[in-house]
C-alpha cells in the first residue's frame, strides 16, 4: 500500500476531512490557518476559505449539510454556512472560556445531529467535553452533554450498525466506546476500546520507543476503526473488539485524521500536521501538513450529513 500526495501546499494543521459525494470534493480544515479547504483531488486546484472578521476564529471541524453548505465549529460556537464562502449564521453560542478552550474534532451522527468535542489548550486539567446538537425539529437547537473528563476530544466515529460510538482523549492515549441508541441519543455501557502506552518522558523526534497518540478516526463497512496516531508516524486499523489488525506507516510524523472517499469509498484520505514541528522533522518529511491518499480493499462508511 502506497500513499499518494493529494496536495503539495501544506497546511499548518489539517483536520476534519470528509468526502462530499454530490460535489465529488474532499473538504478539510487548517485549524491555526483559520481556513476551510477543498479540492477535487490531485488533478484539481485546492480552494481555501479564510474565516475573516468578525469570525476570525479557528475552525475545529466541519460537516456537510443536507440543505447545502456546511456546519462549522469555530472557537466560540457552532455556525452554519449555506454555501461555500457565504455569510456565517450562528446556530449555537457556547459559554466556555475561549482563551483556554476551543472546539476540536467533530462530525454528524447517522441521524443528522452534529457532535463536537472541545479541547482544553493548557492540557493540565480534564476540562474537555463532547456535545451533540440537534436541529432537526426546528425551533431552538437541542444541545446535550454526551461525555466529559477529557483534555482533547478526538476520534469520534460510529459503527456500521449504528449501535456503538467511539471517542478518544488524545493526551491520555485512550479510545473509549459506548453503546448508543440512535433514537433516544443515549450512550451507555462505557468501556475502554484501546489504551495506548504514554509518551516516554523526554521523547523527541528521531527517538525510538513511542508509537504516538490517538487523533482522528474513520470506520470501514466491516466495523474496523482507523485511527491516526499523532507523532507516531502511523495509521492503525483496529478491529471492532479493539485489537490492532494493521499498522500502516504514514508519510508524516503527525497524521491527524483519515476519511473514506471517492465513488466506491475505497480511497482513504489522510490529513497531517506541521504546526510547531522541529526543523529536523520537516527537513525529513517536507510534505508534512499535506493531504495524502491510499486505495483500500474494503470501503469505508460515507460521511453523515447535518440536518436542519
Amino acid at each position: 500500500m502506497n500513499w499518494q500526495a493529494v496536495t503539495t501546499q501544506p497546511c499548518e494543521l489539517g483536520e476534519s476531512p470528509f468526502w462530499h459525494p454530490q460535489e465529488q470534493m474532499l473538504y478539510w480544515v487548517d485549524i491555526p490557518g483559520k481556513k476551510i479547504m477543498r479540492t477535487r483531488g490531485a488533478t484539481g486546484p485546492t480552494e481555501s476559505w479564510l474565516m475573516t472578521a468578525p469570525h476570525a476564529l479557528e475552525p475545529g471541524c466541519i460537516a456537510p449539510a443536507r440543505q447545502g453548505g456546511l456546519v462549522i465549529a469555530l472557537r466560540d460556537g457552532i455556525y452554519r454556512a449555506r454555501a461555500w464562502g457565504s455569510a456565517l449564521q450562528l446556530v449555537v453560542p457556547f459559554a466556555h472560556d475561549t482563551k483556554t478552550t476551543r472546539f476540536n474534532d467533530g462530525k454528524c451522527d447517522p441521524c443528522g445531529r452534529f457532535w463536537v468535542g472541545t479541547m482544553y489548550e493548557p492540557r493540565d486539567a480534564r476540562k474537555a467535553a463532547l456535545f451533540s446538537i440537534d436541529c432537526r425539529q426546528g425551533g431552538l437547537p437541542q444541545v446535550e452533554l454526551k461525555a466529559d473528563d477529557a483534555i482533547t476530544a478526538n476520534g469520534l466515529a460510529w459503527s456500521p450498525d449504528r449501535k456503538t460510538v467511539y471517542w478518544s482523549d488524545t493526551p491520555n492515549h485512550i479510545i473509549r466506546a459506548w453503546d448508543w441508541d440512535e433514537t433516544s441519543n443515549v450512550m451507555s455501557a462505557p468501556r475502554v476500546f484501546h489504551q495506548f502506552p504514554a509518551k516516554p518522558q523526554g521523547w523527541q523526534y528521531g527517538m525510538a520507543g513511542y508509537g504516538g497518540r490517538p487523533d482522528g478516526a474513520a470506520v470501514d463497512v466491516q466495523g474496523n476503526y482507523f485511527v491516526a496516531m499523532y507523532e507516531g508516524r502511523r495509521l492503525l486499523k483496529l478491529s471492532p473488539a479493539g485489537d490492532i489488525l494493521a499498522d500502516i506507516p504514514t508519510p508524516a510524523q503527525c497524521p491527524t485524521m483519515p476519511c473514506f472517499g471517492d465513488d466506491d469509498l475505497r480511497t482513504l484520505y489522510l490529513t497531517t500536521a506541521r504546526h510547531k514541528r522541529s526543523a529536523a522533522e520537516l527537513a525529513d518529511m517536507p510534505l508534512s501538513g499535506c493531504v495524502f491518499s491510499m486505495r483500500m480493499d474494503v470501503p469505508g462508511l460515507p460521511v453523515n450529513f447535518f440536518s436542519d
